[in-house]
């Protein structure tokens, strides 16, 4: 019969934002108490917020967030909830610099931390002893790595406790959770979504409880950081990699699930490099949980893998304007497919109330591009202005004699200066509505169309943008709702319309090959030769490889937006601006 009652909270926090991610955990444990919980856990630097950066070398930080875990636990037994251990995500310090070796950057003075809270102290804290050092990760430049693997005893069950990447790397903690015979491995996880990340993460958690014959309860937060998207996802696993539970992504969630760990032994165990601590369990004997109604079944159904690039954006968008403090969010409109999608998305994370269309027509816009426009708008249902921009553009032509690229940019700076003098009127957030097909080969007017504080679909290929925008209508179709974003928008030819007649096929190829061609070169990292040897045009490839490196300046002054792959422009790829390759396949 089961022993024990977990509970994992899927917190959305705010990095730094102690009280206010203090008292989200409170409440999980409130319910968690409520339903008879016996372990409670939260996820990796819950209390503080994740990534922390560099934050983490500044002492006056690292004392708040030691401060925030003493005072949690302090709460937790003024409330009554004092005899449930709650295990809790922190980075803790200032420690003095551990001198220059292979473990650790020589001026690092936090340590990534989980400790367990009971009876209104800290009982134990382990410290993350892998730190990562690549795509977005730069932990081994601001922690000190722990060295042991924490157990506690819980009634008759021995937990292991580890923080995210001691479960992806062997060796280390993870290694030593068979020695050291655990019942239970809980794991805690600031583990940022990607696509297709399910697809390495639930295997993972499956082979870890296999192989250590050992149930598994991975705990991850929720929410959007800057241009990270955590989804949750939370999975209970048994010692066979059968799913017991799992929380459902990109919302905050309490998991509940009853377990049945292998009992302690008594006898020694494997004590080298293991901490070992007895927790008191008044409320929880073996067997009690035959005393408490049984649990409903919460085995969560991942959405499909548009249904979840939607809801990354989605939640990216909302918690990056939230968490800021912006009221409201400012795009302009073109009756185009990218912000005919970006508004959708605003809509869906703020609600009609919050965002704010702007069409700008020019001389050159299309009356189906305008009237695309106000049909999005109108399915949308947010607030909407028309500003043109003709007699604006004119001086500058007069005065400057512009006239080719020159003139069709000093449109789109114009467009520019209405959305942020908007934004400075009304305190709105503008949001810049480029692709990441665009972002790549630098398809956009600096301080124009790319102006803006954030990029919903930044991370977006162009190709993807449309399929998008279908689903969303299906969706909305499925619902019995209007569909948000006009067949018109999705079906014409994408174009700037900056001057007559303009496509974007004009100068670039068809969006199929253009992003088959990227993902070589901008994810796989592959050389123009390898990219030509798959089977692509030579000149068309040449082309492509020089527009994305010579963009390279654009994009590293564009703003953020929420990453959904595995290899996003900003924190994943870092190249030289001043870089001119040679020799061939080089490109």
């Amino acid at each position: 019969m089961p022993r024990l009652r977990l509970a994992l909270a899927q917190t959305n926090p705010v990095v730094g934002a102690f009280d206010r991610n203090a008292a989200g955990i409170l409440d999980a444990v409130r319910s968690a108490a409520a339903h008879g919980a016996d372990l409670v856990a939260v996820g990796e630097m819950a209390i503080s917020g994740y990534p922390i950066e560099d934050l983490a070398s500044r002492p006056s930080f690292l004392r708040a967030a030691r401060a925030a875990v003493s005072s949690l636990a302090v709460q937790l037994a003024d409330e009554g909830l004092g005899d449930v251990p709650v295990v809790v995500g922190h980075p803790d310090g200032p420690f003095e610099p551990r001198a220059v070796d292979v473990s650790t950057a020589p001026t690092a003075i936090a340590k990534n931390c989980a400790s367990i809270l009971q009876h209104g102290r800290v009982v134990a804290t382990t410290a993350k002893y892998h730190l990562p050092n690549y795509s977005v990760f730069d932990e081994y430049r601001v922690f000190i790595p722990g060295s042991d693997l924490l157990v506690a005893r819980i009634a008759d069950v021995d937990v292991a406790i580890i923080i995210c990447e001691d479960l992806w790397r062997d060796g280390g903690p993870v290694a030593r959770v068979l020695d050291a015979d655990a019942g239970l491995l809980l794991v805690v996880n600031a583990s940022p979504w990607v696509a297709d990340k399910d697809e390495v993460r639930l295997p993972l958690v499956t082979r870890r409880a296999t192989e250590s014959d050992t149930i598994v309860a991975y705990v991850n937060i929720v929410g959007g950081q800057d241009d990270l998207v955590f989804d949750g996802d939370s999975v209970v696993v048994d010692e066979q990699g059968t799913i017991l539970a799992r929380a459902p992504q990109f919302r905050t969630h309490l998991l509940l699930v009853d377990v049945d760990p292998a009992p302690a032994r008594s006898e020694a165990l494997v004590t080298e490099h293991v901490q070992r601590v007895a927790l008191d369990t008044p409320n929880s004997t073996p067997g009690s949980l035959a005393e408490r109604p049984a649990l409903p079944r919460d085995v969560a159904v991942l959405p499909s893998d548009l249904a979840a690039i939607w809801d990354a954006l989605v939640l990216g968008t909302r918690d990056y304007v939230q968490k800021n403090g912006f009221r409201s969010v400012v795009l302009g409109l073109s009756g185009g497919i990218d912000s005919a999608v970006c508004a959708a998305i605003a809509v869906d994370a703020l609600g009609p109330s919050q965002v704010v269309g702007v069409s700008m027509p020019s001389r050159w816009s299309s009356s189906h591009s305008m009237s695309d426009a106000d049909d999005v708008a109108a399915r949308l249902g947010l607030q909407y202005r028309t500003e043109p921009i003709a007699d604006l553009v004119a001086p500058f032509d007069a005065q400057l004699a512009l006239t080719g690229l020159a003139a069709e940019n000093i449109q789109a700076r114009v467009r520019a200066l209405i959305l942020m003098g908007l934004s400075n009127l009304d305190g709105h957030l503008v949001l810049t509505t480029g692709n990441k097909t665009e972002l790549a080969v630098g398809y956009s007017t600096n301080y124009g169309d790319s102006v803006g504080g954030f990029a919903p679909i930044k991370d977006v290929p162009k190709t993807t943008v449309w399929e998008l925008a279908r689903w969303r209508n299906a969706l909305a179709v499925a619902r019995g709702e209007t569909e948000p974003i006009p067949e018109n928008s999705i079906a014409k030819p994408p174009s700037a319309e900056l001057r007559e007649g303009q496509e974007d096929q004009d100068t670039l190829p068809p969006y199929e090959v253009l992003d088959a061609i990227l993902d070589r070169y901008v994810t796989q990292a592959q050389g123009a030769a390898d990219i030509v040897a798959a089977g692509f045009d030579a000149d068309t490839v040449a082309e492509v490889t020089r527009l994305v490196d010579r963009s390279e300046w654009k994009r590293r002054q564009g703003a953020i937006g929420p990453k959904i792959s595995g290899m996003a422009f900003g924190r994943d790829r870092r190249l030289p601006i001043t870089y001119r390759p040679s020799g061939p396949g080089t490109a």
